[in-house]
């Protein structure tokens, strides 16, 4: 799960998606394209809305992308187009590029949708935003299973 910071929409689509999946079976991690954020916490509001929904994500920690991540993972997950271009132009092949979509492609195949950043925004953001990552980690998780 990629998003800018690694704080907001990431961590949400992580603590969302290896809720759904067997640990044991599964390795789930957010990163952002961006380096400012790395070894905090996520945004406040980010835990407030996990934990409104049951989700503890408050132990993770940002971290940056890099191209190990190609390697250490099947599947990348990108909040938003800008990211998408920021992690392509790390992929070194075509293996690695097909490793990597857009997250909202699950609910709009090919229309390469935003996940909104609720970063600026007002805290009912980060409620739309869980919402929309929500439906889209179960359909990865179906997927998955």
């Amino acid at each position: 799960m990629v998003c800018l910071g690694n704080i907001c929409r990431s961590p949400l689509a992580e603590g969302l998606l290896r809720s759904k999946l067997d640990p044991a079976q599964y390795e789930v991690d957010s990163t952002g394209t961006g380096h400012w954020h790395i070894g905090n916490p996520p945004d406040p509001r980010s835990v407030a809305v996990a934990k409104k929904n049951g989700l503890d994500i408050s132990n993770l920690r940002g971290r940056q992308f890099s191209h190990q991540d190609f390697i250490n993972f099947d599947h990348i997950y990108v909040m938003d187009s800008s990211n998408l271009e920021n992690v392509l132009n790390l992929a070194q092949n075509q293996e690695e590029k097909k490793k990597v979509s857009m997250i909202l492609d699950t609910l709009f195949p090919g229309e390469k949708v935003d996940v909104p950043d609720p970063y600026h925004g007002l805290d009912d953001g980060f409620n739309r935003v869980y919402d929309m990552l929500e439906q889209s980690c179960e359909i990865i998780a179906n997927t998955l299973k």
